[in-house]
């Protein structure tokens, strides 16, 4: 019921004319040109979704601008693109299509893992919940476009629900579920260079596996895993050019440094940099109109980035700690709004005004973005009172020789690091810059722990598993 009422209410938002998604913020061309695609005439950026591309008939010398898994989904859409419709034009749709069947696979698995074994009225209750969550067009429109997003939302969704699957299922192929749990958690980190630090946190996810198999050579092939999941997050870190070093750099610094301050010329001459860098408040490195200074200059990379680093950075905001907690409640204020503000929704040919906001099938994002807390010190909060509830089901399965919370609480654990320090990193990292887009995994992360949660206490499992998995099985 879950995977046919989500097929339907993305299905008629992507594909049916005229279909919706996101326009061009201004980064598909990374995705793009390497990739053998090219804009026709009449392409359109931020204010309206351009359905058709052109696939490049000539030698493509394009080099990827970063290291990212994205590649793998956007060749097998213009593979299928060519297979099955034209070989010179790229309809987006294929795109949305590489992105929609897996995401429907993702779907079955996250609504069998939350219900199973039950077959009672509140199982269907969870299932019309996770819809109501993961169906929400502010998630599928990314499918789409050229944005990382998709591939993150559909790879977090196959890994959560394999990992939960092999804690409650013994008899839905374990080591197959544990291989699509590490190759899915590879492929993430990987989807985008922000992603990186994350490799950290799905270490943490990835203990619980060391209760569910107890020989030897299996936990040599967890550590494996584990050990690809560290080694993907350091080549996701030291492959990101220096040209997007110096990007986020710059934007750590005009919004981040500069920001919720009353005099930042005097802060940050304090800190060895000159007084006239903070004429660069809110400016981006690829400004769109008049800008103080030119980003790209050989003056500002000696005056400010060889000044400025990430060291540097977090320096300045230990010693000036109330201007980053103003900015972690700005953080905490973006977290839950998942729809791409910036650009528009719609096709020109829809008639709709420039950069129009699709409203269909909304409702979660909106009551989500709209009434959760915008404090960080509320985030701290709720992750302190998610733990202990979690720690509880995990010691009380330790005491009955069960690992089923067990391997739940390593999973959760791992989420909620996700949730408090993605907001840190991307303000220490890139400032308020794209800030909804860069902190995506964390609404993500938390609408996983909700569903989660609510589904156990409904099942009553939320304290006591029903013990699928005991001492002698594994």
């Amino acid at each position: 019921m879950a995977t046919i009422l989500a097929a339907g209410i993305a299905g008629y938002l992507l594909f049916v004319p005229p279909f919706h998604g996101l326009a061009d913020n201004g980064d598909f061309y990374r995705a793009q040109f390497v990739n053998g695609l090219y804009r026709l005439k009449g392409y359109s950026m931020l204010n309206y979704v351009t359905p058709k591309l052109g696939i490049m008939q000539y030698f493509n010398d394009t080099t990827a601008a970063v290291f990212s898994s994205q590649p793998l989904f956007v060749k097998l859409a213009v593979l299928l693109n060519k297979l099955f419709y034209s070989k010179t034009i790229f309809d987006l749709r294929f795109m949305g299509l590489v992105y929609y069947l897996p995401y429907l696979g993702s779907m079955y698995l996250l609504t069998t893992a939350m219900t199973a074994p039950y077959r009672k009225l509140r199982g269907y209750l969870i299932a019309l919940l996770i819809v109501f969550v993961f169906a929400d067009s502010s998630f599928t429109l990314y499918f789409n476009s050229f944005f990382a997003e998709p591939g993150m939302l559909v790879l977090m969704l196959y890994a959560f629900s394999a990992l939960m699957l092999v804690a409650r299922r013994p008899d839905w192929h374990p080591r197959l579920l544990t291989v699509v749990y590490f190759v899915s958690i590879m492929l993430l980190i990987a989807n985008k260079q922000q992603n990186a630090p994350l490799a950290l946190s799905y270490t943490v996810t990835s203990i619980g596996l060391f209760f569910i198999f107890k020989k030897r050579a299996q936990w040599l092939w967890i550590l494996g895993g584990i050990v690809g999941i560290l080694v993907t997050g350091i080549l996701t870190y030291t492959l990101i050019t220096k040209q997007f070093n110096d990007i986020n750099q710059y934007q750590a610094f005009t919004h981040g440094v500069l920001l919720h301050t009353d005099d930042p010329s005097k802060k940050i001459a304090k800190r060895g940099v000159d007084e006239q860098y903070a004429l660069m408040r809110n400016q981006d490195y690829y400004p769109k109109a008049f800008a103080a200074i030119n980003p790209s200059a050989k003056s500002v990379k000696k005056g400010l980035n060889d000044k400025t680093g990430f060291g540097w950075i977090v320096l300045y905001y230990v010693h000036h700690y109330p201007q980053f907690h103003t900015l972690l409640d700005v953080a905490a204020g973006d977290m839950m709004i998942t729809q791409v503000k910036a650009v528009g929704d719609y096709q020109r040919s829809s008639g709709k005004p420039a950069g129009a906001q699709v409203t269909y099938f909304t409702g979660f994002s909106s009551l989500a973005g709209a009434f959760f807390p915008q404090k960080f010190s509320f985030d701290i909060l709720l992750t302190i009172a998610l733990l202990i509830v979690f720690a509880i089901g995990a010691y009380n399965d330790l005491v009955h020789k069960r690992v089923a919370n067990v391997v739940r609480f390593f999973l959760v654990m791992g989420l909620l690091t996700v949730f408090i320090f993605v907001p840190i990193i991307s303000i220490i990292g890139d400032g308020d810059a794209d800030l909804a887009k860069h902190l995506f995994m964390v609404p993500v992360s938390l609408d996983l722990i909700l569903i989660m949660f609510i589904a156990d206490l409904l099942n009553h499992r939320l304290w006591h598993s029903d013990g699928n998995i005991g001492e002698d099985e594994a």
